[in-house]
């Protein structure tokens, strides 16, 4: 890949200044380059052979940082619900609410954590998530109102794990 290492390195600083342009950070903006370079170097296969480098390397900063800034508000959104607020700054007991929460969360079933973020987190509405498990409305609603009791009653300690409801 010899005869790609100056095309790539003349592509750096505009990079860079775009990636600043986004981040508004010298160091978020070196880690979006990097991992542009390291998506483009792994994929060089998949690009047009006539297609501008410059275009599709910038296609593909954009792309990263799009992804990278969902996460983030995905990520806040998870840490509102679990807190109950958003704080830039919350206090020892709030972080500790939320880590106890947090291992809660984890001794859920996996239905009842894809019920809880769905729809607390993602947003997703309960018609939406009834399509995704192709079962009724009201289904959800029951799924989804234990899993919220069982999460609870973790958090509490009042149980040492979620019980499971048998259906047939």
């Amino acid at each position: 890949m010899h005869a790609l290492d100056e095309p790539l390195r003349e592509l750096i600083p505009r990079l860079r200044r775009f990636a600043v342009s986004l981040t508004r950070n010298a160091s978020s903006a070196d880690d979006l380059v990097q991992s542009t370079l390291e998506r483009a170097l792994t994929h060089w296969g998949d690009k047009r052979v006539e297609g501008d480098l410059r275009a599709w390397l910038f296609s593909i900063l954009y792309r990263q940082f799009l992804d990278a800034h969902r996460r983030t508000r995905r990520y806040a959104r998870m840490l509102e619900f679990f807190t109950g607020r958003d704080d830039a700054q919350p206090s020892v007991e709030r972080t500790v609410i939320a880590q106890s929460t947090l291992q809660a969360f984890d001794q859920l079933n996996t239905e009842q954590r894809a019920l809880l973020l769905w729809v607390s987190v993602e947003g997703l509405s309960y018609k939406e998530v009834a399509d995704i498990l192709d079962v009724p409305i009201g289904t959800v609603m029951s799924r989804l109102s234990r899993a919220r009791q069982a999460l609870r009653q973790l958090s509490d300690g009042e149980i040492a794990s979620p019980s499971l409801r048998i259906l047939k």
